[in-house]
């Protein structure tokens, strides 16, 4: 069975939203739910992956991730918005915006 590296997500879809994620992590089991909802509602044409660091290590050290929780999003292939440990949904939804109606306005 071929492994999927994050290059091939990252061709694959225009828009991608990486949440990096591991099991000790606590603060990532609370903000998972808003950040997929807050994609599912406003951010329909992004794809939304998500890593955990201990399963695909090898995903996560090819997006020089090296703390939980780390959000990644990429339009057209190219890495526009990084946030890591305290992260606003808020904040983020606005980053994501200026560039997803750009793309899909």
């Amino acid at each position: 069975m071929k492994t999927e590296t994050l290059g091939l997500h990252i061709e694959k879809h225009p828009a991608l939203l990486v949440y990096f994620t591991s099991p000790q992590c606590v603060a990532c089991k609370s903000l998972r739910p808003k950040v997929e909802q807050m994609a599912e509602l406003h951010f329909p044409e992004i794809k939304f992956l998500l890593v955990d660091a201990s399963e695909s290590p090898s995903m996560t050290s090819e997006a020089n991730v090296y703390s939980a929780p780390t959000l990644v999003v990429y339009f057209e292939g190219k890495e526009y918005i990084r946030e890591s440990k305290y992260i606003s949904v808020e904040q983020l939804k606005e980053k994501i915006g200026r560039y997803y109606n750009m793309m899909f306005g």
